[in-house]
C-alpha cells in the first residue's frame, strides 16, 4: 500500500514549465489547512510565505504561517518594488515578496501563493498565466461556523469578514477553478488540487510565467 505522505503527490514534468498557483478564498475556508497538507505530504512544490503587519496570533510562527513585519519595513519594501502585490486588508497590510517567486521559477520549482481575492486580482493583472483556484465551502453558515470555531475574531470583526466574503464569492468568475473544501474533508480539497496541477502540467500548450 502507498504510504499516505505520498498518495497524490505530484513530480514535476521535466519538460512542463514552473508553474505559479494563487489559492484565494473567503477568510476561514480552509487555505491555510490545505497548504499544511500538502507540506506535510512533503509535496514538491514551493510554498512562499506572506508578509503582513498584522500582530501574531498566539498559534502562529514567524516565517511558517506568515512573515510578521512592521509597518516600517512593509513600506520600504512597497517603495523599492519588493513586492508581487500588497493589500490592506481589515486594516492590516499584506503582501507577497518578488524576490523568492523569481527565484522559484528560475530554478523550475512551482510555486504556491496563498493571498484574499482582492490579492489574487492584483497578481492576476501582473502574472495573467499563473493559475487561480478558489477555494470555496459548502454555504455561508458553514463558513460562519468554522470563524466562530476559530475564536480569533471580535463579533465586529466576524461580520466584517462575513460581509466580504459574500462580496468575495461573486469572483469566482475571475478564477481557473474552484475547489469545494466541506468540514473533514480536506483530503478532497488537497486531491482536488494535486490534479488540476498534474492536468496543468499535461497541456500541449504550456503556460509561461514570467516575472
Amino acid at each position: 500500500m502507498t504510504p499516505a505522505s505520498n498518495q497524490g503527490q505530484v513530480c514535476s514534468n521535466p519538460n512542463g514549465n514552473p508553474l505559479v498557483i494563487v489559492i484565494s478564498g473567503p477568510s476561514g475556508v480552509g487555505k491555510d489547512a490545505i497548504l499544511n497538507r500538502m507540506k506535510e505530504r512533503n509535496c514538491p512544490f514551493f510554498f512562499l510565505t506572506t508578509m503582513t503587519t498584522r500582530q501574531k496570533r498566539k498559534n502562529e510562527t514567524d516565517r511558517v504561517d506568515y512573515h510578521f513585519v512592521s509597518l516600517a519595513e512593509f513600506q520600504d519594501l512597497q517603495l523599492n518594488c519588493g513586492l508581487l502585490e500588497s493589500a490592506n486588508v481589515y486594516g492590516n497590510w499584506y503582501g507577497v515578496p518578488k524576490q523568492p517567486v523569481k527565484e522559484a521559477i528560475s530554478r523550475g520549482q512551482d510555486t504556491f501563493i496563498k493571498v484574499d481575492v482582492q490579492g489574487a486580482a492584483n497578481i492576476k493583472k501582473i502574472l495573467p498565466e499563473a493559475i487561480f483556484i478558489f477555494i470555496n465551502a459548502p454555504s455561508i453558515e458553514e463558513l460562519c461556523n468554522r470563524l466562530n470555531l476559530r475564536c480569533t475574531e471580535t463579533d465586529a470583526d466576524l461580520s466584517l469578514r462575513l460581509q466580504s466574503a459574500r462580496s468575495e464569492l461573486e469572483k469566482i468568475s475571475d478564477f481557473d477553478y474552484v475547489v469545494m473544501n466541506p468540514s473533514q474533508c480536506i483530503e478532497s480539497a488537497v486531491q482536488d488540487i494535486l490534479a488540476i496541477v498534474k492536468a496543468e502540467k499535461c497541456r500541449v500548450k504550456q503556460r509561461v510565467v514570467e516575472l
